[in-house]
């Protein structure tokens, strides 16, 4: 029996080999998911920076009185909270007697306002961004890491974290959802196995801030886009 190959089948593997445009797709095809995958790591698992929230005229206007109620200073004047500008300012303070007649104990802040107010008054402009959806505030943020950590030395990491946000039995509501690393959901017990704890309720009857919080407030509630807080008399 002969063991030569038909010229048929010599012809056919003549021609695999000498097919140069699937070598070339093949190196086209490879080199785009390596392209790919380098800009997901590089942005998804280490971005640069968020981009701060710039309020319009109208909406700078709208927040500045709702901190003009609550006594905060305002964005401009956080802006120009130099010490020259504030012995500046005090010469333009008028007296006048206090009065709680007609006051609003309710506060309604935006998830763009509470984005704009960490734009203004921290180093977080960049690096912290917050969503609010129904009775729940999340948060994104992207941590430098030490350079001369292994592996991952240099790096930022990018964290996020959900906060339960509600109001039950007439006290509110204060629970962390959990924390997650690149996506990942972090063990329970790395996060001090503080996931879906109320901290109101565990820690609200034995005095300090959470029990300072929790008897001032007298409504609180985060809906879609929304934080809206009422305040006790």
């Amino acid at each position: 029996m002969s063991t030569h190959n038909s010229p048929q089948s010599d012809a056919a593997i003549e021609a695999k080999k000498s097919n140069p445009w699937k070598t070339f797709g093949i190196t086209v095809i490879s080199l785009v998911i390596l392209l790919v995958g380098l800009w997901l790591i590089k942005n998804y698992l280490f971005p640069n920076q968020f981009t701060p929230v710039t309020l319009s005229s109208k909406e700078t206007t709208t927040l500045n009185k709702k901190l003009n109620q609550l006594n905060l200073p305002t964005l401009e004047e956080h802006n120009n909270s130099t010490s020259s500008n504030q012995s500046a300012n005090q010469g333009t303070l008028k007296p006048e007697a206090y009065s709680e007649v007609n006051a609003k104990r309710e506060i309604t802040f935006t998830e763009r306002e509470v984005n704009a107010m960490i734009a203004h008054n921290t180093d977080m402009a960049d690096k912290l961004a917050i969503d609010l959806s129904d009775n729940l505030a999340s948060a994104k943020l992207l941590m430098p890491l030490d350079p001369e950590m292994p592996l991952f030395g240099g790096k930022t990491l990018n964290l996020n974290a959900g906060i339960e946000l509600a109001f039950g039995n007439g006290k509110p509501v204060v629970k962390l959802r959990g924390v997650s690393a690149w996506g990942v959901p972090l063990p329970n017990s790395w996060i001090g196995n503080m996931k879906n704890v109320d901290l109101v309720n565990e820690f609200g009857d034995s005095g300090g801030f959470w029990q300072g919080f929790a008897d001032g407030i007298d409504f609180m509630k985060v809906i879609d886009g929304k934080l809206i807080v009422k305040l006790k008399e």
